[in-house]
C-alpha cells in the first residue's frame, strides 16, 4: 500500500503543476486580451464619441486631404485669379520677366505655390536660364519639348531653385540668385494684394 501512496502523491503533484500551469496560460490569455481590448477603445452606444471620432469632420486617412471641395485657394496657390494674375503680369512684362505672349497661368502650371513660380521666373530672367529648364527641374515635371536641351536630375525629382541654378549654370551664384529671386516674388505677392 505503501507503493499506491506514493503513486497517489506523486500523481497528485503531477496535476497540481499541469493545473497550475493552465491557470498560468489562462491569466496570460485572459491579459492580452484585456489589453488588445482596451487598445481597440470603447465599444457600444457612444464609442465613437468616446473614441474622438464623434462630430469631428477632419479625416485621419491623407487621401480624404486630396481634393476637398470646400477648400478655399489662398494668395499663394496658383488657381485662377484673375485681378492678382493682372497685377502680377503687368509688373513682371514691364520688368521684362514675363513674356508678352505668356500669361501668368500658363507660366505657373505644375507649381504648388504662387511664389515659387514667381521666384523661379525671377531667378531664370537674372541668372539668364530658359524658364522652361527652371521649371522642369522645380517641379520634377517635364513640361514639354523645350526641356530636350535642359540639364535634368538623373532621378527627374524636384530640385531647390538653388540647386537648379547650380544644375543649369554651375558657375553661378546659385543660393545668391534663389534667395534674391524668392525675396523679390514675396516682395511682389505682398504689394499685389495677395
Amino acid at each position: 500500500m505503501t507503493g499506491r501512496a506514493v503513486d497517489k502523491g506523486v500523481l497528485m503533484k503531477i496535476r497540481l503543476r499541469t493545473t497550475s500551469k493552465c491557470m498560468s496560460m489562462t491569466v496570460l490569455l485572459l491579459f492580452f486580451a484585456a489589453a488588445q481590448a482596451a487598445a481597440q477603445g470603447p465599444a457600444g452606444a457612444g464609442a465613437a464619441a468616446a473614441a474622438g471620432g464623434g462630430s469631428s469632420s477632419h479625416s485621419y486617412n491623407p487621401l480624404k486631404w486630396i481634393g476637398k471641395k470646400d477648400a478655399k485657394p489662398s494668395g499663394d496657390s496658383p488657381a485662377v485669379n484673375a485681378e492678382l494674375d493682372q497685377r502680377l503680369e503687368t509688373k513682371l512684362r514691364a520688368a521684362q520677366v514675363l513674356s508678352a505672349d505668356a500669361t501668368l497661368q500658363q507660366a505657373c502650371v505644375n507649381f504648388l505655390r504662387r511664389v515659387d513660380c514667381l521666384a523661379a521666373l525671377h531667378a531664370s530672367h537674372s541668372v539668364g536660364l530658359n524658364f522652361a529648364c527652371v521649371k522642369s527641374n522645380v517641379t520634377g515635371v517635364r513640361v514639354g519639348t523645350d526641356t530636350s536641351s535642359c540639364r535634368m536630375p538623373a532621378d527627374d525629382k524636384p530640385l531647390s531653385l538653388a540647386k537648379t541654378v547650380k544644375l543649369l549654370k554651375p558657375d553661378a551664384d546659385a543660393k545668391g540668385a534663389a534667395k534674391n529671386a524668392e525675396s523679390v516674388a514675396k516682395q511682389e505677392l505682398a504689394e499685389a494684394g495677395a
